[in-house]
């Protein structure tokens, strides 16, 4: 990289940065108008600025981490003393500090700083002694030792970097979800790393208000509030030389012990959104592009929260996007970034709906549109329409197969020749874990290979170009544990449903079939060479990428 280069990329990332303060400090200049404080913007003196010469006078260096709070300088003549406070420093702590000066005849004042501002002078005040805390480990069932080990670490991060440490390990963990529970006596943080979720620690109680106070800090939430919250923030992770960039999603809720939090990790990364790299078969990557390829159409996504719809989605925008499309996206909220692409946020809980909003960015002739989730029969009928109107809509559906969507969509508007003649292929996707290189292959159990008969049964391995299995001789793998994999797992691959609409399955949808059942559907559907999520499990699991007792948990 050369020097031109790096400078570029340097100033980018300061701007960067400078954008992410600019915005907490208007977050906290909304927050002290709320708690009635005055508020200070630093930035113009955080490094001219001298410090309390004799800090321990007013506040010990002990006090200012838990109490996020820093003495600033005293006035001269009879000005009162002051203090740099945040949202997150207790109002009991106010009070004593008022109190301990009144009582000495002295007046304190109190000013409301932003998070960055605070950390910025407590450095000052106490400059770090660079320490190497152990990275997170996650613990096998009943391994009480590494669940202590790790509560023993997370307890003893200084305030200030607790929750960045906690979202650093995460990231490298490869979790997709921090989940914050208060329990009676303890706060349990659970992690969840390919899809299942590990408790990590259980922390003091003390640490409750430090973890939240950090979320209501930056994504602008409320510690109070006793209703739901959702909000997000930004965040670079440098690892070996190399800077990503994490959005984090995050949910509360109040329960019996306060808030609970539930923070969702997206990889800003969009080279990793390639329909490449979804582990997809050439076959089914073929069948993809094929339908995607077409100038109008309706392509549907379905499956549960967490089953990789997203990202596939994403992908498939990724590979369609060039300078002679117009692609606009509807999404709650956005999750990924990417160039070139039109994305509209809809705020839905504000009473904002997709099917408004879609009937508004048609008129921007777009040549792709992704609407986030179809929810209603307005949303519906909208995407059905554009999709007969030159239009190639991508859209997500909540069903168990591609079958049910059909049976669900028709639930949802009726039988409609328009919706028979729009709808091109919907896919129903599941993430399942993968095995290790290490695993251990073994012949299959009678009644594993009685299962996997039955399952298999009508598949024609000609058609999809594999070799037919030796029934009587199957073999079948098992995970084998490690330092690096402790259950024997690495990743997660993407096991995926495509049921492309034929001129059997449009008389479902049309009406000419009255009887209309998701079994009915997907039987004709696999007379046409359709492969169910459990046959593509159950291949999966054949071919040692993962197995029968991981498809069965997931499928």
């Amino acid at each position: 990289m050369d020097d031109g280069t790096s400078a570029r990329d340097a100033k980018s990332e300061q701007l960067k940065q400078d954008s992410r303060r600019e915005n907490e400090e208007q977050a906290t200049a909304r927050r002290a108008t709320i708690l009635g404080l005055p508020y200070v913007d630093t930035r113009a003196f955080e490094d001219e600025s001298p410090l309390v010469e004799n800090p321990d006078d007013m506040m010990t260096i002990a006090e200012m981490h838990k109490d996020m709070a820093v003495p600033f300088k005293r006035g001269g003549g009879d000005q009162p003393f002051r203090f740099f406070v945040t949202s997150a420093t207790p109002r009991s702590v106010l009070t004593t500090l008022a109190k301990k000066y009144q009582d000495m005849g002295e007046h304190v004042e109190f000013a409301l700083i932003s998070e960055s501002a605070y950390r910025v002078w407590l450095l000052r005040y106490d400059p770090p002694v660079e320490v190497i805390y152990d990275d997170i480990k996650i613990a096998n069932q009943g391994d009480s030792e590494t669940l202590a080990k790790v509560s023993q670490t997370l307890n003893t991060v200084p305030v200030g970097q607790v929750f960045d440490f906690l979202i650093e390990q995460a990231d490298m963990l490869g979790a997709s979800d921090i989940h914050i529970e208060n329990l009676r006596d303890a706060i349990r943080v659970r992690l969840r790393v390919d899809g299942m979720l590990h408790i990590i620690a259980e922390l003091h109680r003390e640490r409750y208000r430090i973890l939240l106070g950090e979320l209501a800090s930056r994504a602008s939430l409320s510690m109070a509030s006793t209703k739901p919250q959702s909000g997000h923030i930004q965040k670079d992770i440098t690892r070996d030389g190399h800077t990503h960039t994490l959005n984090i999603r995050i949910e509360t809720v109040p329960t019996l012990f306060g808030q609970d939090a539930v923070l969702r990790l997206f990889n800003f990364n969009d080279s990793l959104l390639n329909l490449d790299l979804l582990g997809i078969t050439q076959r089914e990557r073929d069948i993809l592009q094929e339908v995607i390829s077409h100038p109008r159409g309706l392509v549907l996504m379905v499956g549960p929260t967490g089953s990789g719809k997203s990202t596939t989605l994403y992908s498939i925008l990724n590979a369609l996007n060039t300078s002679d499309r117009k692609i606009i996206t509807l999404e709650d909220p956005i999750e990924y970034s990417i160039a070139g692409i039109s994305q509209v946020p809809i705020k839905t809980t504000d009473g904002a709906q997709f099917a408004d909003a879609l009937r508004s960015v048609l008129r921007l002739d777009p040549d792709i549109v992704m609407v986030g989730e179809i929810r209603d029969s307005d949303t519906a009928r909208t995407a059905i329409q554009a999709s007969i109107t030159g239009h190639l809509v991508l859209s997500s559906f909540h069903a168990n197969s591609a079958a049910a969507a059909f049976a669900r969509m028709i639930d949802l508007i009726g039988q409609n020749p328009i919706f028979a003649s729009s709808v091109r292929m919907v896919i129903a996707q599941r993430l399942v874990r993968k095995l290790t290189d290490q695993k251990q292959a073994r012949s299959a159990t009678p009644a594993e290979k009685s299962y996997i008969s039955k399952i298999l049964t009508g598949v024609d391995f000609a058609t999809l170009g594999v070799d037919t299995p030796d029934f009587d001789n199957l073999m079948l793998f098992d995970p084998v544990v490690s330092d690096t994999a402790p259950f024997g797992f690495e990743g997660r691959m993407c096991i995926m449903e495509q049921l492309i609409v034929n001129e059997e399955v449009q008389k479902y949808l049309r009406g000419d079939v009255q009887e209309v059942n998701a079994e009915a559907i997907e039987k004709t559907a696999r007379a046409h060479n359709m492969l169910t999520l459990e046959q593509k499990g159950v291949l999966a699991a054949l071919a040692g990428h993962t197995t029968l007792s991981e498809i069965a948990r997931v499928i």
